[in-house]
């Protein structure tokens, strides 16, 4: 059974650092994409960066400049450094992992608070 397991969240003041792991625990054949997605409170869950297995990335303009995403295969483990965070990132962080074969998988979620 496949798990993805986030750690890393919590509360931190406006211009403060965090930073997020998600470690995948089972059989997960052909890895492609690994990410992060984000919901807030009222709002619909948006992809806040993603890498793919030929380490081109993508991120939600908001956190250009700031978030910073990486991976490690070997380990099925994804990051996110969050800097200069702000209130507005405040919201339930996802691990998310997509295969060549279209399969995804997600993460339980962990709440990141930035504090004004």
């Amino acid at each position: 059974q496949v798990q993805l397991v986030e750690s890393g969240g919590g509360l931190v003041q406006a211009g403060g650092s965090l930073r997020l792991s998600c470690a995948a625990s089972g059989t997960i054949f052909m890895i492609n994409n690994m990410g992060w997605y984000r919901q807030a409170p009222g709002k619909q869950r948006e992809l806040v960066a993603i890498k793919s297995s030929d380490d081109r990335t993508n991120y939600e303009d908001s956190v250009k400049g700031r978030f910073s995403i990486s991976r490690d295969n070997a380990k099925k483990m994804v990051y996110l450094e969050m800097n200069s965070l702000k209130p507005e990132d405040t919201a339930v962080y996802y691990c998310w992992i997509r295969t060549i074969y279209s399969r995804e998988y997600w993460g339980q979620g962990i709440q990141v608070t930035v504090s004004s």
